[in-house]
């Protein structure tokens, strides 16, 4: 099953703690047990005259010793338990982060931020109940089941096959019962408690939105109805476990009361001393505290694999890397778009068909067209972030897909919404170049024409930006954002939009920003806006996936209609001579 990629390797991984782990358990078990059966023989002991001291005090010593060693071993089984479970969060996460990483650039089109808070918080955070709560005590029961049964078979076989029996039903029957009869339950809840997540954080990123509209009453009442139905299907996993602890209970008193009759008779029959029968009955407490936490731990299995279905949702076909690549190192970059057609499923229609494009060293090119008409698809083609279904993308004739480090090497990428982090504007600037000496850093920034910014600010570069940079403007944000892309020198940069929802002043002010600052750098540039095209070499206009008009601007407004029209949207004052 694919789910066990996220349990099996890290249980292999941590065989030898694990094994040390389950013998601890059932150390903390066996103690457990032998301190309450000296304390009955001590009990019984201490009630009838002893020809010898002795005869009470190895018991003492005995319940004492065993006293200490249960507390020792609980203790450092739950330490140890606790620390490999940790350990194995910690790769899990990273195993996430390593998932997610490459789906970057496509992250927030496949999942919600609903999904994915319920995935950090839920999912592999209670991944851990699966070795705490299932497989180690489940395991150690186990083997306490076969010592038990062992033990009462050397005294009386068919009182042992009735034991067998009886804690079979605990160890076995109730687990599995509880498994089928709450699966869809358990399922049911743990989705809808999902879905909660998911509309509580879209309501509460649109919280502006719903208290202008006057409907902030409305969100309230529909979020309880969904949380109520959640509290009924709750109620409803309570109430069953209630009625199986009852139902359990009542099967360990059958076992107290057997254990009671048995001992009784071997005494009757001189099998045993009179002082043996409240130690066999006081032994049977903690061994059934052991079974009776069986059933809840089975209960839970479907909501575990339910969060491992949606960890298995996150992983898309990466395709391999080729061995032994390395990141070109070269300030010249040669793009080739070969023939390429590129589709995300094999039912669905060409997002790029037969597409073409020499991109040589400092090549500048606009990319042009409707939503929808395959200029995302070309941008992470070029990223090597997807392969092509047909055709080729290259880098010096090497596939851009097949770099065994990022390409982030000799890319940058400058979109619509970069993302400012909650920390000063020198970490912002620094992001991915921390090496980056005060010199580069001051030219960058120069370049970027953000000094009169710097030296606005109270703390200068050590300013915070608070969440997502809300305390400066687009530009701004887009000129912080500009300064990394040149610290970190690389020879082609992609912008995606960077001037979208900017004031026409601000926007020709940034693309003048960056047209200077990134002369002899690749530009490819996906726009809506045709304000600044004509800085560029190339202009490439795509449609259902194809290339349907390309030239220079000027050739353009000479020889195309449609182009004209376009240019005219953007230009209100055009006039063509």
């Amino acid at each position: 099953m694919n789910e066990n990629k996220w349990i099996f390797p890290f249980l292999k991984a941590n065989k030898s703690r694990i094994t040390f782990i389950l013998f601890l358990s059932i150390l903390a078990l066996l103690t457990a047990a032998m301190l309450t059966f000296t304390s009955g023989y001590l009990i019984s002991k201490s009630a009838i005259p002893v020809e010898n001291i002795l005869m009470v005090y190895v018991p003492i010593v005995g319940v004492r010793t065993f006293g200490i060693s249960r507390a020792v071993f609980s203790y450092l089984e739950k330490l140890a338990g606790h620390h490999t479970v940790l350990r194995i969060l910690s790769k899990m996460r990273l195993k996430l982060y390593r998932i997610l990483e490459p789906q970057a650039l496509f992250l927030k089109s496949r999942f919600k931020v609903g999904d994915m808070l319920g995935i950090l918080s839920e999912d592999i955070e209670k991944l851990q109940n699966i070795y705490l709560r299932t497989i180690f005590p489940t395991f150690a029961t186990i083997v306490l089941y076969i010592i038990v049964v062992c033990a009462i078979g050397i005294l009386d076989v068919p009182f042992a096959f009735l034991m067998a029996l009886y804690l079979g039903l605990l160890l076995f029957f109730f687990p599995v019962l509880s498994l089928v009869l709450m699966r869809q339950k358990q399922r049911a809840f743990k989705q809808r408690r999902n879905g909660l997540y998911q509309k509580l954080t879209d309501s509460i990123l649109g919280i502006s939105d719903w208290v202008i509209s006057g409907r902030s009453k409305s969100f309230i009442k529909e979020y309880e109805k969904e949380e109520a139905i959640v509290a009924k299907i709750n109620h409803q996993l309570v109430q069953f476990t209630l009625w199986r602890n009852l139902v359990s209970q009542a099967v360990a008193a059958l076992i107290i009361l057997s254990l009671v009759f048995w001992s009784s008779q071997q005494y009757v029959e001189g099998n045993i001393p009179v002082t043996l029968i409240a130690a066999i009955i006081l032994v049977a407490l903690p061994i059934l505290d052991a079974f009776l936490v069986v059933s809840d731990a089975f209960e839970k299995l479907p909501a575990y694999q339910d969060s491992l279905a949606r960890l298995r949702k996150l992983e898309v076909p990466i395709q391999k890397k080729a061995p032994n690549r390395v990141a070109i190192e070269t300030d010249q970059v040669d793009i080739q778009v070969n023939q390429v057609s590129c589709r995300y499923d094999q039912e669905q229609a060409f997002s790029l068909s037969n597409v073409s494009l020499d991109i040589p060293q400092g090549k500048k090119i606009a990319v042009i067209g409707r939503s929808g008409a395959g200029k995302s698809t070309l941008l992470k083609l070029i990223q090597g972030v997807i392969e092509p279904t047909a055709g080729s993308v290259t880098f010096n004739g090497e596939s851009a897909a097949s770099f065994q480090a990022d390409t982030s090497s000799i890319i940058s990428v400058l979109n619509q919404t970069p993302h400012l982090f909650a920390t000063t504007l020198r970490n912002n600037i620094l992001l991915g170049v921390e090496e980056a000496t005060e010199e580069e850093l001051a030219n960058a920034i120069k370049l970027a024409q953000l000094e009169d910014l710097v030296s606005s600010l109270s703390n200068g570069l050590d300013t915070f930006m608070e969440e997502t940079g809300q305390r400066f403007s687009g530009g701004e944000r887009q000129r912080v954002a500009l300064a990394r892309i040149l610290l970190l020198k690389t020879p082609i940069v992609l912008m995606d939009e960077p001037n979208a929802s900017l004031d026409p002043k601000t926007e020709k002010a940034l693309l003048n920003t960056i047209f200077s600052s990134l002369n002899g750098k690749t530009l490819i540039w996906i726009t809506h806006h045709l304000v600044g095209v004509e800085e560029m070499d190339e202009i490439i206009f795509m449609d259902h996936g194809e290339i349907v008009l390309r030239g220079s601007h000027k050739e353009l407004l000479e020889t195309s209609s449609r182009y004209q029209n376009l240019y005219a949207l953007d230009h209100p004052d055009f006039h063509l001579s």
